[in-house]
């Protein structure tokens, strides 16, 4: 079957300044529609002094549409006092000077129609505009100048009005968990483990005995899963899992194939769930007003909840109002974006539906991923109707937002010759001992559209809808997180977008001189991008919250929140061989993040943060450029006084940024083994350690208090109320060399004190170190 792959329209009211907001408003406007629409058939004339002006202001607070389209013409009190004036200058022309009685016009659906198409474009039309407008409906340039600042007062009014009430819900919300956590600490118990917490004074079980109950526990669970997963094959049968690892796949075709049931599924019912979460992510990715709205502050699209209630029905859907029936409250976040990419469609369907993968284009947001069964393998190999059981855990780029866990079943179905579809859906009740109902993150219908271009190219379109158990969020985290644009799908979509350019460089043989400085050979430049994306990867999995360490926060003098965890590596030729230890330190800065990330990958600035080689400048011995933007870029730095010297160590560094996020990655390489890579020897032993910093914006300008239509792009400092960026700081070192060995303080205070100067001295250079 094939849909429309055209775009929604692009301008549309900014009646909901976030997802959030949208929520709490969606239920709203449905008596409102209603009373705009009664109001637009009476059409009666209006006295100056009579009851029904009295009326006509009580509409402008409730009779206002969801829709950018009113039903109903509007009148203003300034349009009143013009035509007032106007008549009164002519009755003292005529030497009337008896009062006359003034009637109210109200205007002609065609004259809305116009005033509401340029709205949309731009909210403070400017003279000449006006003017045209004035010419082309028969109006007086007054009469447009006060409809359109009746306009705006509509919205600031309605917005401010249910601003007011989701603070309130929000104050009540906290509330309900400040009494929960003050419950909690009455009873503390460990959920994993059982383990009854003890008083401050009781040292008889340490932190280290707690994480090993707690680890054990998870083995424990482990193990009943597989126990219970091996019980459901006959006997002599392999698990579907283990013959797709082998790559046998005339063995295990499909998993349905070998039991009646899936997790307690049967075949008919998982298919019937996946073809109805493919209906609706069409009409999700495709779909315009009254389902997507365009604000116009942010340009982001923002989905109408109330309608999209109507339009579809869900079995189970669990409320995100308050908790009840002993279930937890629940956050909907939902959103929609949509970008070219530079790939071709096979190749990426074949992406999606490999685990690894998928993971690896991802490296920034999946810290996790894994198939755990496969229950339909598709039609031969163009994986057209494949159904793969999948596990998910997203994270962003530091430790004090905690990870989402997810598992979903993923879907992919050929929608016509070019054009292919990507379902994601969670389903209740999995497994015995997996119920995605009681999962603190669950997707609804989610995915992309993609549609072949012709000439290497894809249009995608993402729709990220998840549902999420409410929690806290870190108050610098918290706008970001709560606005949907954390793990929305702008973050995975731009995430995708560079991806693929990089894809398309690496493997590019005609790469221009200008754009491999100092690398001579094909392999040489292949090598080197191969190094740094594997830094980078590492870099990512080393900060983020994941549950693969366990962090300690420090205690600083001004307040940062600095973070360690330590791990050890015994084979991985990837790392050093020992106890590594890394220190983590999210803070805001008012500073533009394009600004930040421009400071931190200029290399002639680099003596004024990096502390390790700030006596000794660096030359540039190798840039090799691998996107369209001249900003994604890997560089090799040298010590100058040191350019020839075996014994020294060279930096390999790489900067990746999209229209979302920007990271600095770094790590000193041993200057022969850097030589050697240079040439096109294979990196994939070269150990590294890398260190670097996570750029995000703040998120404060998602939800705006008052529209605007411009805002500036320029700025290069913000105040605390205006947004600025996000910047986490990470530095790897080697704690020791052997494994066995035990972590120091003195360790942990080498590495402390070198991201706090860090810190300062990043803030000095950017002259915001007072004040913030």
């Amino acid at each position: 079957m094939e849909i429309s792959m055209t775009n929604p329209p692009s301008r549309t009211k900014d009646f909901f300044a976030s997802p959030a907001l949208s929520l709490s408003l969606a239920g709203v406007f449905r008596g409102a529609a209603a009373a705009a629409a009664s109001a637009a058939e009476e059409g009666e004339e209006e006295s100056v002094g009579g009851s029904g002006g009295g009326g006509g202001r009580e509409c402008l607070d409730a009779a206002v549409e969801i829709s950018s389209e009113n039903t109903g013409p509007t009148r203003s009190d300034e349009e009143a006092e013009a035509d007032e004036e106007q008549e009164d200058e002519d009755a003292d022309q005529k030497g009337n000077k008896k009062k006359k009685r003034k009637k109210y016009h109200r205007h002609t659906a065609e004259q809305i129609k116009e005033m509401e198409a340029l709205f949309k474009e731009s909210p403070h039309p400017d003279e000449n505009q006006r003017q045209q407008l004035s010419k082309q409906l028969g109006l007086a340039p007054r009469q447009i100048k006060f409809w359109f600042q009746n306009r705006r007062t509509q919205i600031k009014a309605i917005q401010e009005r249910h601003e007011n009430s989701l603070l309130k819900t929000e104050i009540e919300k906290l509330q309900e968990e400040n009494r929960s956590l003050r419950e909690t600490v009455k009873n503390a118990r460990c959920p994993s483990c059982g383990f009854v917490s003890t008083t401050p004074g009781d040292a008889s079980v340490t932190t280290e005995d707690q994480q090993l109950r707690i680890e054990n526990a998870r083995l424990k669970a482990e193990i009943e899963k597989l126990r219970a997963t091996l019980g459901k094959f006959p006997g002599g049968t392999s698990s579907p899992t283990s013959s797709c690892s082998a790559g046998n796949d005339q063995d295990y075709r499909s998993s349905l194939d070998y039991y009646t049931g899936l997790f307690g599924l049967e075949k008919p019912r998982i298919l019937e769930v996946c073809n109805a979460a493919l209906e609706e992510l069409k009409k999700m990715a495709t779909s315009g007003e009254p389902l997507w709205f365009r604000s116009v502050e942010t340009g982001r699209e923002i989905l109408n909840y109330d309608e999209y209630v109507r339009e579809f029905s869900h079995e189970n859907m669990i409320s995100a109002g308050p908790a009840g029936n002993g279930l937890p409250r629940r956050a909907i976040e939902a959103s929609r974006d949509s970008a070219v990419v530079f790939v071709d469609l096979p190749r990426l369907v074949q992406i999606f539906m490999d685990v690894k993968q998928w993971k690896e284009m991802f490296p920034f947001m999946i810290s996790k991923a894994a198939t755990v069964d496969v229950i339909s393998i598709g039609e031969g190999d163009t994986k057209n109707g494949a159904i793969q059981l999948m596990f998910a855990e997203v994270q962003m780029l530091t430790p004090m937002v905690a990870t989402r866990e997810v598992y979903f079943i993923r879907f992919s179905k050929q929608l016509s010759p070019d054009a292919w579809a990507i379902v994601d859906v969670s389903v209740d009740k999995l497994e015995e001992n997996i119920d995605a109902s009681l999962e603190k993150c669950r997707k609804r219908p989610s995915g992309c559209i993609i549609q072949d271009k012709c000439n290497g190219h894809c249009k995608v379109i993402w729709v990220e809808h998840v549902e999420c158990q409410k929690s806290t969020v870190h108050s610098l985290y918290r706008s970001i997180v709560n606005s949907g644009m954390a793990f929305g799908a702008k973050h995975w979509i731009a995430t995708l977008q560079l991806q693929c350019e990089m894809l398309v460089f690496f493997m590019a043989t005609n790469v221009p001189t200008k754009d491999s400085l100092g690398v001579t050979t094909l392999a040489g430049r292949r090598s080197i991008l191969k190094l740094a994306q594997r830094m980078t990867s590492t870099f990512c999995r080393s900060v983020g919250a994941s549950s693969y360490h366990t962090w300690t926060k420090l205690s600083t003098k001004d307040g940062d929140g600095i973070r360690v965890a330590s791990r050890k590596n015994v084979n991985d030729p990837g790392e050093p061989v020992g106890l590594i230890l890394c220190a983590v330190c999210s803070v805001w800065l008012p500073v533009a993040p394009t600004l930040l990330f421009e400071f931190l990958k200029d290399e002639t600035r680099r003596n004024e943060w990096d502390i390790m080689y700030s006596g000794n400048p660096f030359i540039s011995i190798a840039n090799l450029v691998k996107s369209q933007d001249r900003g994604n870029s890997v560089t090799v730095y040298a010590p100058e006084s040191s350019e020839s010297s075996n014994n020294s160590m060279w930096v390999i560094q790489d900067n990746c940024t999209n229209s979302f996020e920007s990271l600095v990655v770094y790590a000193p390489v041993n200057t022969t083994t850097m030589q050697s890579v240079i040439t096109g020897c294979d990196s994939g032993g070269v150990a590294v350690l890398p260190s670097g910093f996570s750029v995000l914006p703040d998120g404060l300008d998602s939800r705006p208090l008052v529209i605007t239509s411009s805002r500036s792009d320029d700025r290069s400092t913000a105040s605390p109320d205006q947004g600025g960026s996000l910047l986490t700081v990470a530095f790897q070192v080697l704690a020791n060399a052997s494994p066995a060995a035990k972590l120091t303080m003195e360790s942990v205070e080498t590495v402390n004190t070198l991201l706090a100067t860090t810190l300062q001295r990043i803030k000095t250079g950017l002259q915001c170190e007072d004040g913030y």
